[in-house]
């Protein structure tokens, strides 16, 4: 089980930036990526990142606004928030797990280590 830790979340105004982190106990997974979930919603995957060759996904909601990417050598992962707005507002997870290049993606299965989460608010 890998231990995650997200941190950078806060409150912040619309059309401000925010770069979450998630620090990993180790790099044994092939695949993560970032959750987030807002009162009275379900989770909703964002994006994911294939480690073995840091290959990018995201769902269509996000695209041009998130940035996934990731440090090897630190354990990192990072989730770069662009032009927040405030439908953003919500906890925000990083999960890992094991996956091929296929598979790795919000809807699949394959997340078997989660951490507590950071939150992000947006305000107008």
């Amino acid at each position: 089980q890998v231990q995650l830790v997200e941190t950078g979340g806060g409150s912040v105004q619309a059309g401000d930036s925010l770069r979450l982190s998630c620090g990993a106990s180790s790099n044994s997974f092939t695949c993560m990526g970032w959750f987030r979930q807002s009162p009275g919603k379900e989770r909703e995957g964002v994006a994911t990142i294939y480690t073995v060759t840091d290959r990018p996904y995201y769902v269509d909601s996000v695209k041009g606004r998130f940035t996934i990417s990731r440090d090897h050598a630190k354990k990192m992962l990072y989730l770069q928030i662009d032009s927040l707005n405030v439908d953003d507002s919500a906890r925000f997870y990083c999960a890992a797990g094991w996956a091929n290049i296929g598979n790795c993606r919000p809807e699949a299965d394959v997340f078997t280590s989660w951490g507590q989460g950071t939150q992000v608010t947006v305000s107008s």
